[in-house]
C-alpha cells in the first residue's frame, strides 16, 4: 500500500540511515591514504618496480589522452593513464582501458602472455591463395606503393560527365588517424587530394 512521505520525513529517515551506515561500517576522522600496493587485475602492483616508464597517448580518438607504458626487456607489462596530463588527469575511457589488448601483454605472476594472437610480421594472401605467407616490409612497402598507383591510375577521372575538370580517383578511399598531429595529417592530405585525388576521406575522431 503506498504511502505518502513529507519531504521532512524524507530528510529524516535519511539522516537516521546514514548514522547507521556509519555506525555499523565504523567511521572514522583519520586521513585515508592510497595503499602502495594495491592488486592491478593480474599484473601485480599499480606502480610497478624496475620497469622502464614511456610517455605515450591513446590512438582511439581525437581527445588526446596521454597514457604511461610499463616495459622491460622491451616488452610491455603494464599501461595507465597519465596524471600529469591536463587533459585525461590519468584517467582512461573503456577503449582506452582496453589498450594493453593491441601488445604482447606479459603477465609477470603467471609467466604468460595475455595477447599472444596479436600480429608482429606482415602476412600476405595472393589472389586465389588460401594460405598466408610472410613477408617482411622491404617487400610490403613497394608492394603496397604498386598496387595504390596501379589502381589510381586505371580509376583516374580528368574530367566528369559534363566536361567539368574533377581530377579525383573514386576507387581509393582514406582514413584519418586521430594519434597524427596537425602537420602529419597535413602531409596525409597533400598525398590524398593533391597527388592522388582521393576525395572519399573520414577520420575516426569525427570531431
Amino acid at each position: 500500500m503506498k504511502k505518502d512521505i513529507s519531504r521532512r520525513d524524507f530528510l529524516k529517515y535519511l539522516g537516521v540511515g546514514a548514522a547507521g551506515t556509519a555506525l555499523f561500517e565504523g567511521a572514522s576522522t583519520t586521513p585515508a591514504f592510497a595503499a602502495e600496493n594495491l592488486p592491478s587485475f593480474e599484473l601485480g602492483p599499480f606502480k610497478l618496480k624496475k620497469t622502464k616508464e614511456t610517455a605515450s597517448g591513446c590512438p582511439y580518438c581525437g581527445c588526446g589522452c596521454s597514457t604511461i607504458v610499463y616495459s622491460e626487456n622491451d616488452k610491455v607489462v603494464f599501461i595507465e593513464g597519465d596524471p600529469d596530463s591536463p587533459i585525461n588527469e590519468g584517467s582512461l575511457c573503456p577503449k582506452g582501458m582496453a589498450l594493453p589488448d593491441i601488445y604482447n601483454i606479459v603477465d609477470k605472476k603467471r609467466q604468460r602472455v595475455l595477447n599472444p594472437g596479436r600480429l608482429t610480421e606482415v602476412l600476405y594472401r595472393a589472389p586465389g591463395s588460401n594460405q598466408w605467407e610472410v613477408k617482411d616490409w622491404d617487400w610490403a612497402i613497394p608492394e603496397i606503393a604498386k598496387r595504390v598507383k596501379k589502381t589510381r591510375d586505371e580509376h583516374f577521372e580528368e574530367k566528369d560527365a559534363n566536361g567539368v575538370t574533377v581530377n579525383r580517383t573514386m576507387a581509393i578511399c582514406q582514413m584519418g588517424s586521430a594519434n597524427i598531429n596537425n602537420e602529419e595529417d597535413y602531409l596525409v592530405n597533400k598525398l590524398m587530394r593533391g597527388a592522388l585525388g582521393v576525395v572519399d576521406l573520414d577520420h575516426c575522431a569525427r570531431l
